[in-house]
């Protein structure tokens, strides 16, 4: 069976070809532990369940004078793997799914 043609890197001016996004240079610039491994693992899920049953309207929205559901527990300061900042509960704020999309920049 046929193999797709290489396309270019997607680093900015590499001239290299790739499989994937990125060459063999560059892949590991832009990897990305899998959620586990930056700490999202069942004590998370339970923590996040518990701080979203006793605030279960999303924070952004309420400023604004709408009751969304919040769906997301969101770190107010990113805690870029610090174990401190990501268990610190007054970091976190519930959000509904829009408004962490829109504060993170992955709805754009």
């Amino acid at each position: 069976m046929p193999r797709k043609p290489k396309r270019p890197c997607r680093h900015p001016g590499c001239p290299n070809l790739s499989d994937g996004t990125y060459c063999e240079v560059h892949r590991k610039l832009y990897a990305r532990e899998n959620a586990y491994e930056r700490g999202y693992d069942s004590k998370w899920r339970s923590a996040r369940a518990q701080f979203l049953k006793k605030n279960p309207l999303c924070a952004k929205c309420r400023e604004n004078g709408k009751l969304t559901p919040a769906t997301v527990v969101d770190h107010i300061i990113p805690h870029r793997g610090d174990p401190v900042l990501f268990w610190d509960r007054s970091n976190w704020q519930p959000l509904c799914k829009d408004c962490h999309d829109h504060k993170t920049g992955c709805g754009l």
